[in-house]
């Protein structure tokens, strides 16, 4: 059973954590690798330097979901603040600099987001809510676990979950994806 569904926060610190978070207007931005690729490259960071444990996760062209927690002496709302904000940066940063056809399209909607927000920021790439839902038990783990390596099939982009790159079906097909994952 699944607990924590009805506040939308991070409240065990310490918790397994189902996530989905979204980018505003559920704008379409991961269409491109590069983008794809900071996301990727910084939850690599994250694993690596700011205590995050990931069992499965997938990227889809406007969100993603995780299950992640936080190690020990970590707190899984910072790491998830700091990803958030890093990967909003360098993607800003690679629209703004970098050949984009949809350039002015997806900095106007940012920048309105970012008008919007209570934080005042200029741009704004990511919603600022994860929708946490705290796991309890196996069978919600691997409900959980399949929609999310399910995503890519349901929407039509592969027709099996290992072929979708940007996901870690891949891992759970004995194969080696793109991040490494925790074992349990």
């Amino acid at each position: 059973m699944s607990k924590g569904t009805t506040s939308y926060r991070i409240k065990n610190e310490e918790g397994l954590y189902y996530l989905t978070f979204a980018t505003v207007e559920w704008i379409d931005v991961f269409t491109r690798k590069r983008y794809k690729d900071i996301v990727v490259e910084s939850l690599g960071y994250c694993q690596r330097e700011k205590g995050l444990e990931l069992f499965s996760w997938v990227l889809m062209s406007n969100h993603m979901h995780l299950i992640v927690r936080a190690k020990s002496g970590f707190r899984l709302s910072g790491i998830m603040r700091d990803f958030k904000k890093f990967t909003a940066q360098r993607i800003i940063k690679s629209i703004q600099e970098e050949p984009e056809s949809r350039r002015v399209w997806l900095l106007a909607e940012m920048l309105k987001s970012g008008a919007a927000n209570s934080k005042k920021q200029t741009y704004q790439l990511w919603r600022n809510d994860n929708h946490p839902i705290e796991l309890y038990s196996n069978e919600v783990i691997n409900q959980k676990v399949d929609y999310i390596h399910n995503n890519p099939v349901e929407e039509g982009i592969v027709e099996k979950a290992g072929d979708y790159i940007y996901s870690s079906a891949k891992d759970f097909e004995g194969e080696e994806g793109l991040l490494e994952l925790e074992q349990n």
